[in-house]
């Protein structure tokens, strides 16, 4: 008999039971890219909320305590350190300090995570406003105050995180480091609260996702790309220093 030969009476023959088979494969396929798809931009957008999120937890606590917290580190369980501001620990490459932020849910380690689980990273300036400040201003008890007294009223605060567009052509390092001439996003931020992406995990591949982990004050920001060498998923906001002021102006804290 041949082997294509109907199974039975009326029924399908071999040939067209593959053809079904090959049909239900390329929609369940397309299915799932599309399901994917879907919940990577969930994520993305959970992500953009939480960021949001966080840069109102700065600013309320800004508005309390005068100041803004220090960066939290590996071992410190969402606390900012060290506890109770001045020269920060790891000013440039840590967490946000989501336990002294008051903020919730946190993982199990005190730290807020983004839309993939991934812990959300906070880099804080280290001006010292030309040494008015013994310690960092903007994250010293009335720092920002004091500055703001001794200039009468004329801010020397000159708050330093730089956001480029690109790590092409980015030099200097430390204090020192900055962008490319016309890739400046920001050059005075006071702060940045970003999240790694999807590949927080992992060791970033392309030049500019190591940009946002190179302990220094300039990171990068611009829109996502696909893997491969190129690849960014990050995702950066920043606190200007407008912002921060007018915060501190509306509830008193700045004549």
């Amino acid at each position: 008999m041949n082997k294509f030969a109907k199974i039975s009476q009326g029924g399908f023959t071999l040939v067209e039971l593959a053809i079904v088979l090959i049909i239900v494969t390329l929609l369940t396929s397309g299915l799932m890219m599309s399901l994917m798809a879907q919940q990577e931009m969930m994520a993305s957008a959970e992500t953009q909320r939480r960021l949001n999120e966080a840069r109102d937890a700065l600013l309320g606590f800004a508005a309390a305590n005068g100041r803004l917290p220090c960066p939290a580190a590996p071992a410190t369980t969402g606390l900012e350190l060290p506890a109770g501001g001045g020269d920060c620990n790891n000013p440039w490459d840590g967490f946000l300090p989501a336990i002294t932020l008051g903020m919730t849910p946190t993982n199990e380690n005190g730290y807020a995570v983004d839309g993939w689980g991934n812990p959300i990273r906070y880099g804080i300036t280290t001006d010292k406003a030309t040494g008015l400040c013994p310690t960092s201003c903007v994250t010293t008890a009335d720092g920002i105050k004091a500055a703001w007294n001794q200039s009468v009223g004329s801010l020397k605060l000159a708050p330093d995180i730089r956001v480029c567009n690109t790590a092409t052509g980015m030099t200097g390092a430390g204090v020192t480091a900055i962008c490319a001439a016309g890739t400046d996003l920001a050059n005075n931020a006071v702060a940045t609260i970003f999240s790694r992406g999807k590949n927080g995990a992992m060791a970033p591949i392309s030049n500019d996702e190591q940009a946002n982990g190179n302990a220094d004050r300039l990171f990068v920001s611009h829109t996502q790309t696909s893997a491969g060498a190129n690849e960014f998923d990050d995702l950066v906001i920043w606190l200007s220093p407008n912002t921060l002021y007018n915060r501190l102006i509306l509830v008193g804290k700045l004549p």
